[in-house]
């Protein structure tokens, strides 16, 4: 399994990847700058917090690490890993539907409420797990 050692690094395709979830205690990095929008990231083993511009964008607990995470108005999608099954929240639009698939295979669509936070449960092994949230 790979973490991010840097706790959060911009990809050549655009993306961003962040989390560490082998620390035992909490590691955070602020100000980090990425295609005009400033990331503060924590993250641990009990944890993984991103946030954008002061906006929530996701948690997990446990910790987990995220790669390729790329994020539009109408859809976010990214690769997580970590060593057990997590519960993962991600900051969305409010009041709005999403359909959400996990490895390619529908997991059903779910509503946001008015912080529009998404939460779901996903199994994690061996290998990264691909998460996609699509806007309906």
């Amino acid at each position: 399994m790979a973490v991010i050692s840097e706790l959060i690094r911009s990809e050549e395709d655009g993306t961003i990847s962040f989390g560490d979830y082998t620390r035992s205690a909490k590691a955070k990095l602020d100000n980090y700058e990425h295609q005009g929008a400033v990331y503060k990231v924590k993250t641990c083993r009990e944890i993984t917090k991103l946030e954008r511009n002061g906006m929530f964008v996701y948690e997990s607990v446990p910790g987990t690490s995220v790669t390729g995470l790329r994020a539009t108005d109408e859809s976010v999608a990214f690769l997580v890993e970590g060593p057990e099954d997590a519960q993962l929240t991600v900051g969305l639009e409010d009041n709005a539907e999403y359909e959400i698939l996990v490895q390619g295979a529908s997991a059903g669509n779910m509503k946001t409420g008015l912080g529009g936070k998404l939460s779901i449960s996903v199994e994690l092994g061996e290998n990264p797990v691909e998460v996609r949230i699509q806007k309906c």
